[in-house]
């Protein structure tokens, strides 16, 4: 399951844009040609589990009656180069999970490669990040009560069933959650009942955020993985919008004394208002944005040991470099330096710009005689 197309077979991607992306769950029930069940089967998840050394209690967190357990009743501490930490006990595991605890996996997004790779066509299609989590409930075991989540969720489930229930309330667009929300606020939002799923190996569930949901394994053993998807806001573009500013004589200016002058102070905040709409409506600032998506975007990492990269070096010269776009000039002051580097180490450096773009910029610096190779 290498493709956007591979996760919502048979329903084609323009129809879930269109129709389901940001608007209303999606449920598609497995089907001869999708792939899905085979993203965690129960013989690869327990092998998961038994690598006791990457988890923590944070990773693996175990839930009786939707409450955590305490890692003392699960983990033993364990020495680590950073500290005495708490690690999973097989036995201590087992004897919770024969005690009706389930299992919540977190941070699961690089350990499974079909996970892996699931993941990273979902951030590659919608241009967004993603984590992976696993659930493991058992008969009539809910992980979580009614809830809903401030980012979009891919769940496909692998092994038994699962019923969700959906209900009509919803949040818009949260970004996290109000504090101090209680079950008793959560029963009043969540409003009627409205749908009802039941999901079966290699089914798929797409949840907007802020919809009202809950899920329970009703007469076997479930196992179920959840993409979670945040894609770019425009709240996440504000740093940004703040380097620039800074680069503007408008916004480093002194602003008048509001209590000497309040038409004035009026006057010079009223006037950044169209400075800010040109920084906003500017390419430079396009295409820095653009550059921040894409580094949030997952990628497959790509190891092929034993073989190993032959690097290409450059050193700068001391000539000048070619007139070029903003992009171009980030890339020039990051070479002039660094004097001497790898063009890897560029792209590792700029991962946010397409590497057609950087061998531009490079090709280009070594054509006008900036840098040359060693």
């Amino acid at each position: 399951m290498d493709t956007f197309d591979d996760l919502l077979a048979p329903i084609g991607v323009e129809a879930f844009r269109s129709g389901h992306l940001g608007r209303q769950p999606l449920h598609i029930p497995a089907s001869g040609d999708a792939p899905r069940r085979g993203l965690l089967t129960w013989a690869a998840f327990n092998t998961l589990l038994g690598q006791t050394n990457i988890w923590d209690n944070d990773r693996l967190q175990m839930l009786h009656r939707q409450v955590d357990v305490p890692p003392e009743q699960y983990c033993r501490t364990r020495p680590s180069t950073h500290g005495p930490v708490w690690r999973p006990d097989p036995e201590m595991v087992e004897l919770m999970l024969g005690a009706g605890a389930s299992l919540l996996v977190n941070d699961m997004l690089t350990l499974h490669a079909p996970i892996t790779r699931a993941g990273a066509a979902i951030g590659e299609a919608l241009g967004a990040n993603v984590g992976a989590s696993v659930f493991c409930s058992f008969k009539e075991s809910k992980v979580l009560g009614t809830h809903y989540d401030v980012h979009d969720v891919f769940a496909v489930q692998t092994e038994g069933e699962k019923v969700w229930n959906i209900y009509e309330g919803r949040v818009e667009d949260p970004l996290d959650y109000p504090p101090g929300l209680t079950n008793a606020d959560i029963e009043k939002s969540r409003g009627r009942l409205v749908t009802t799923i039941t999901m079966r190996p290699g089914d798929l569930l797409y949840m907007p955020r802020g919809v009202y949901h809950d899920a329970i394994a009703v007469d076997a053993p479930s196992l179920h993985v959840s993409f979670t998807v945040k894609a770019l806001t425009g709240r996440a573009l504000l740093t940004l919008i703040d380097q620039m500013a800074r680069d503007h004589p408008a916004f480093r200016a002194w602003l008048p004394s509001a209590d000497r002058d309040p038409e004035a102070f009026g006057a010079a905040v009223a006037a950044l208002g169209p400075v800010l709409a040109e920084i906003l409506a500017s390419p430079a600032f396009r295409d820095a944005a653009a550059r921040q998506q894409h580094r949030a975007k997952p990628v497959v990492p790509a190891f092929a040991l034993p073989d190993r990269p032959t690097l290409t070096l450059y050193q700068v010269t001391g000539r000048p470099f070619p007139e070029t776009t903003a992009v171009g000039r980030e890339i020039h002051a990051w070479i002039a330096g660094q004097r001497r580097f790898a063009l890897q180490h560029l792209k590792v450096q700029f991962d946010g710009d397409p590497s057609a773009t950087l061998d531009a910029v490079v090709h280009a610096a070594e054509a006008a005689g900036a840098i040359a190779r060693m």
